[in-house]
């Protein structure tokens, strides 16, 4: 029988916690449920990861940026592609012979509407089955054996401009999935569908009466007051001449209050919105990582950007775009939300994984923002533990109120309509973005890829047209006060502090690998893949592969003998002006100008191609 090791019906029957806690396997898109990226094999280690060495490669014939990692199960990896979302089955007892393949047929324009390059970021698997969600809004199960179809749906319609561009997840029965489109004014929602048939079990809006954003009883009952009508003084959005709002002490909060994804989105004058309420294409794009708590029953993932990215167009805090949210995975029903920038003025999705972790008895979550702040959170109730700047240069806001979790927002960093603000840090792009940090257990750090840009940010008008680009802002963006683009840092989510940080030429696109082997992986968009001493960050290995990296480094071991692997391929938004051909400074949403260094290192598009190292 090809394919895997194990009888069908053994499949069928397979428990899928156990595959994640066998290192050998990699069956999660980071690894495990927690997110943690971390992985107990050691046979690669400090004393030997000299004689690192690449074992074999494999080219996607996929020419663009290729985020994510391959996954795998038994003797089987499996390998996605970006656009059209190709999925190769590798036998690694066999040269990594092709066992099968699949070939989406999707239509060219769905790329049309991708905004940030044709990227897919992984899959998932359970019980015999491969799931892919395409870029078309397909979400498929494939058979992991044969590759034949066991059921397929439709997750997002592309003709309003809603695309996906997240890894599907696999929780006890469930396969959870997302929505992209936050530049197309879509409003989106995470969804759950039967891991069995593919049949729909329940949909959560990121805005929208409670109903419908999946909020009941005892919604942020241990921390009501993140259910406020308003955090800042001025709930219309501020003033032109005052510019930002100045944040409400607690004791002068109204909470808690009901149907917030509705009352917080507030109509300018004119008709932006054609004819609609701003809710109803609101945003709160669903398209990073979601992570699961089995003893608690809870799943965490993020909400994005609120549409348009005119802020003066959507007077309010617009709940719950850019909100950290926790919920029953039987149900969809919210059991806490945290809205980290409310009214965001600046492109900061908090779309970012949250990585599930223990420190003593605390069951806690810790995120890293694109707003430049790390968050520790109590997983079971929501209660803010830790807020602090990742890095210095983050200006937009002074701190958060521990009490409120409110930005203190600096009034000298606000956006407005035909208002050019200057030497706002970070970027767009974030202090990170979608790129996944690691967690290790043994050291008890976090390890964090960053970005170090800042930008000029002009809100134009735009009016909604379903289905056509909804941005309703120029940006472009320079190097951050240190001279560099990029750095990578341990970071203590406990005490809220950097322990060390390594600068980096470009902004850090790739994701992060923890071992037990005491080192850190990483990718570079200049093609450098890096191995760091995890207790120092000192640089114990380096390989220059053929194209930048966005992929996310994982590992396995096969045959007693582990293996580290990544993508090439470089692409997302950091790479997305090269690999189109992109030259005005504020081409590719900002990133042309900054980038532009990179046609140096890189031929474009970049070669898509999965790399495998041994000793």
């Amino acid at each position: 029988m090809q394919g895997v090791n194990l009888p069908r019906e053994n499949l069928q029957r397979e428990n899928l916690q156990s595959l994640i806690n066998d290192d050998k396997q990699w069956v999660s898109p980071r690894k495990d449920y927690f997110n943690q990226a971390y992985s107990r094999l050691a046979q690669i280690k400090q004393g030997n990861v000299q004689r690192l060495r690449l074992a074999w490669s494999f080219a996607t014939g996929v020419n663009k940026g290729h985020e994510g990692a391959p996954l795998v199960i038994g003797n089987v990896m499996l390998v996605h592609t970006a656009f059209p979302n190709n999925v190769y089955a590798l036998d690694l007892n066999q040269a990594q012979k092709i066992l099968w393949s699949f070939h989406p047929r999707q239509a060219s324009d769905t790329e049309a509407i991708l905004c940030c390059d044709s990227v897919n970021r992984g899959l998932a698997y359970a019980e015999g089955k491969v799931l892919l969600q395409q870029n078309n809004g397909l979400l498929v199960a494939l058979d992991l054996q044969d590759g034949h179809v066991h059921w397929q749906t439709q997750v997002n319609d592309i003709k309003l401009g809603a695309s996906n561009t997240n890894a599907p997840y696999v929780f006890k029965d469930k396969v959870l999935t997302g929505c992209s489109g936050g530049e197309f004014g879509v409003r989106c929602f995470l969804a759950a569908y039967a891991l069995k048939d593919g049949s729909l079990q329940w949909k959560a809006y990121s805005t929208g009466p409670d109903d419908e954003v999946l909020i009941g009883a005892g919604f942020n009952r241990h921390n009501p007051h993140y259910s406020a009508l308003s955090s800042y003084e001025d709930i219309a959005g501020g003033n032109r001449e005052g510019g930002s709002f100045k944040a409400l002490p607690k004791d002068r909060l109204k909470f808690p209050e009901d149907n917030l994804g509705v009352r917080t989105w507030l109509k300018a004058q004119g008709n932006a919105h054609g004819g609609q309420e701003p809710w109803q294409h609101g945003g709160g794009p669903v398209w990073g990582w979601f992570s699961y708590d089995p003893k608690l029953n809870l799943v965490y993932y993020g909400t994005g950007n609120p549409s348009v990215w005119n802020p003066d167009i959507r007077p309010g805090d617009n709940k719950w775009a850019m909100t950290l949210f926790a919920r029953d995975l039987d149900t969809g029903q919210a059991r806490w939300g945290y809205q980290l920038t409310p009214h965001d003025e600046w492109d900061y999705d908090s779309v970012n994984e949250l990585i599930l972790w223990n420190h003593g008895s605390h069951k806690l979550a810790t995120h890293f923002d694109r707003n430049g702040f790390a968050y520790t959170l109590a997983r079971d109730t929501g209660k803010l533990l830790v807020a602090n700047k990742m890095h210095p240069f983050v200006n937009w806001a002074t701190g958060i109120d521990l009490q409120t979790g409110i930005p203190l927002k600096d009034a000298r960093y606000s956006t407005h309509q035909d208002q050019e603000t200057s030497a706002i840090c970070p970027s767009a792009l974030g202090v990170k973005n979608m790129q996944p940090a690691a967690y290790s257990p043994q050291s008890g750090w976090f390890y964090v890829p960053l970005n170090h840009l800042c930008m000029q940010y002009e809100a134009v008008e735009a009016k909604y047209v379903a289905g056509q680009p909804w941005a309703g802002a120029s940006i472009t963006m320079q190097p951050g006060p240190e001279g560099v683009m990029g750095g990578f840092m341990a970071w203590d989510g406990w005490q809220g502090k950097r322990i060390w940080y390594k600068q980096e030429a470009y902004p850090v696109w790739s994701g992060a690998l923890a071992t037990a082997g005491r080192l850190v992986f990483y990718g570079t968009l200049d093609r450098w893949f890096k191995v760091l001493d995890a207790n120092t960050g000192k640089e114990l290995w380096r390989f220059q592969l053929g194209s930048g990296i966005v992929g996310n480094p994982m590992t396995y071991s096969h045959q007693g003998k582990q293996y580290v692997a990544v993508f090439s391929g470089i692409g997302g938004w950091a790479g997305v002006a090269l690999n189109q051909g992109l030259s005005e400074d504020s081409d590719g949403a900002g990133t042309a100008g900054v980038m532009r260094g990179l046609k140096q290192f890189n031929a474009a598009p970049g070669g898509g191609a999965l790399n495998v190292f041994g000793l």
